[in-house]
């Protein structure tokens, strides 16, 4: 058995830093041993070649696993990460463009649109003018309406249209 006398996180306490006088055991193989006293837990873990981790310290009296330490952080880390994959989605990306976009031009980001929408992104596309170009943002909204009908398939719009100085925004969100 490695010797371990530490505590990862604040959370978690491991062999000699659990410090309740008695605790529920559950074992190796899962089987629950019954109330023992911490010493006599931590013995049972060492003679195992495993160590005492607490599990449930709110738990009167707080519930401790024999068990190998490293792995029970590994599975811990394997878990969350694997929570945040499924969490994946609430990004918000961001396409900018200028009134004055050819339609080549206009396509290529349209479809870059429509790929982070399918992989389940919010994306804002925001038209923004520069100078003269603001006396003439009804090209800023043709350009909006044009890429709202070209991701009708694949997004739906959140919201209204966002005017904020000079920048004219709508947001999409994909279709489930």
């Amino acid at each position: 058995m490695k010797n371990r006398t530490f505590t990862h996180s604040k959370k978690v306490r491991v062999n000699k830093y659990i410090n309740a006088a008695n605790v529920r055991l559950i074992g190796a193989d899962g089987e629950m041993i019954g109330v023992k006293s911490t010493y006599d837990a931590i013995a049972l873990a060492k003679e195992a070649g495993l160590d005492l981790v607490e599990i449930s310290p709110q738990a009167d009296p707080p519930v401790c696993k024999i068990m190998d330490f490293s792995k029970f952080l590994y599975d811990k880390g394997k878990q969350k990460r694997d929570n945040k994959k499924k969490q994946k989605g609430g990004i918000l990306k961001e396409i900018r463009m200028h009134p004055g976009i050819a339609e080549h031009d206009l396509n290529t980001k349209v479809k870059h649109v429509e790929k982070f929408l399918k992989s389940q992104n919010k994306v804002r596309v925001t038209v923004v003018f520069h100078g003269r170009e603001n006396q003439h943002r009804d090209l800023g909204m043709d350009i909006l309406e044009n890429i709202k009908e070209s991701l009708s398939e694949v997004g739906v719009v959140d919201g209204k249209t966002n005017y904020v100085g000079n920048r004219i925004s709508l947001i999409f969100t994909p279709k489930h």
